[in-house]
């Protein structure tokens, strides 16, 4: 009989923690490189990655490759947005000037999934919701937010701009404290705090006091939300995933510029209180491109087949079987290879010589070859296809892949 009683209480755990509630905060804290993340007193951020972890990641898409991506804020916010790298979403510059959205955010495949989840924003640049998720536009399928709290920068009666940029540490005090107190009370399924003082004091005094202090203070804002998930998981036995990150480093010389692809402007890094973490993580190859798809995974969101296919970034949290994908032409041959996370399965390479996803049509995309998983290799005879651009998508049992070549006229 106790046997019978332990087994009934093991199966109602299982089945209590499949029905929690599952809630994301991400915050994006401007232009913090990995090294001075690491080397200050940031004792709230130490304590959510003793939940799971921190790791150093990397800003800028491939660099001299066709998905290198410029190392600015808004690009930055975008490809942690949709998971993918510039030559896809399109955004440039901080001027936004025609994102393509084709490539959809995280929020918009969550609304799109299930219209019911609320999804909030806090953030100092209005741009963040209007030009970048494209809030009630008819090209992101007039996706509204359910809150937001932003766009504080053109009030300049409440906070007169000096040159000092006072004015953006008072309101990235004011994003937060709403942000706290809205998660605490009404949880939205996810939500986006963006914090701009850090990049505002780094230009202005590059590596400095200045800065330091303004890292430390942005330390103690996620502490607002980090006490706010607490209370959410101890009142209300929700499930809540937090992820902070940088959109870029800074350049080495000074610590005032970014934008190019030296190694410190692209040093972003990740902090989370993610369970369970797996070897994208933890394997040196953790991108910006990332965040997306690892949302997505816990909040055990499907994105569809078509969008999976052209996501550059891979999940760090949950299953996933292969990894560090790269292809080379040469002679007419295409090399296709990855890096196995499991000795079983088949990995199926498919090949499309369009790009229509990119003006919202779709590719026509041929099964070439299937192989073991652990062989980790597959070539492609594309002498007889001659192409400018070849798509090539590895598609194994945990997650897709995926590669392009783009031949230069």
């Amino acid at each position: 009989m106790k046997k019978i009683l332990a087994v009934v209480l093991l199966f109602a755990s299982v089945v209590a923690a499949a029905q929690q509630k599952k809630k994301v905060v991400f915050v994006i804290a401007d232009g913090i490189p990995s090294d001075v993340i690491e080397k200050l007193n940031t004792p709230v951020l130490d304590e959510i990655a003793k939940k799971a972890g921190y790791v150093k990641a990397f800003a800028g898409g491939e660099k001299d490759g066709y998905s290198q991506t410029p190392t600015i804020s808004a690009v930055g916010y975008n490809t942690v947005l949709t998971g993918t790298w510039v030559n896809k979403h399109n955004v440039w510059d901080n001027d936004i000037a025609e994102p393509n959205y084709n490539y959809p955010t995280i929020f918009r495949y969550l609304k799109e999934a299930d219209s019911s989840k609320k999804i909030a924003i806090f953030s100092t640049w209005l741009d963040n919701r209007t030009k970048l998720v494209g809030d009630g536009f008819a090209q992101t399928g007039n996706i509204k937010f359910d809150y937001h709290f932003d766009g504080l920068e053109l009030d300049t009666i409440q906070y007169p701009h000096d040159n000092d940029a006072e004015y953006i540490r008072k309101i990235d005090d004011t994003v937060v404290s709403v942000a706290a107190a809205y998660i605490q009370k009404e949880a939205p399924d996810l939500s986006w705090v963006y914090l701009e003082h850090t990049d505002d004091m780094g230009h202005r005094y590059g590596d400095s006091k200045q800065f330091y202090d303004a890292v430390e203070a942005t330390d103690k804002r996620i502490g607002k939300l980090w006490d706010a998930i607490k209370y959410r998981e101890k009142n209300y036995g929700e499930d809540w995933l937090i992820i902070i990150t940088t959109d870029h480093g800074r350049d080495a010389a000074t610590g005032k510029n970014h934008g190019g692809q030296s190694d410190r402007e692209r040093a972003s890094w990740i902090v989370t209180n993610a369970k369970n973490l797996n070897k994208e993580f933890s394997a040196g190859n953790t991108s910006l491109a990332d965040i997306m798809p690892s949302i997505a995974d816990f909040m055990q969101l499907k994105i569809p087949r078509v969008n999976a296919m052209e996501i550059d970034g891979v999940s760090f949290t949950g299953k996933i079987t292969a990894m560090q994908p790269s292809a080379k032409l040469e002679n007419g041959v295409i090399t296709v290879q990855w890096k196995a996370l499991s000795k079983q399965g088949i990995a199926k390479i498919w090949l499309a010589t369009t790009n229509s996803f990119k003006a919202g049509g779709t590719d026509d995309y041929k099964l070439i070859t299937e192989v073991a998983l652990n062989k980790q290799l597959a070539e492609i005879n594309v002498g007889n296809n001659p192409s400018s651009i070849y798509k090539i998508v590895i598609e194994t049992p945990g997650n897709f892949l995926n590669r392009w070549i783009v031949v230069k006229q």
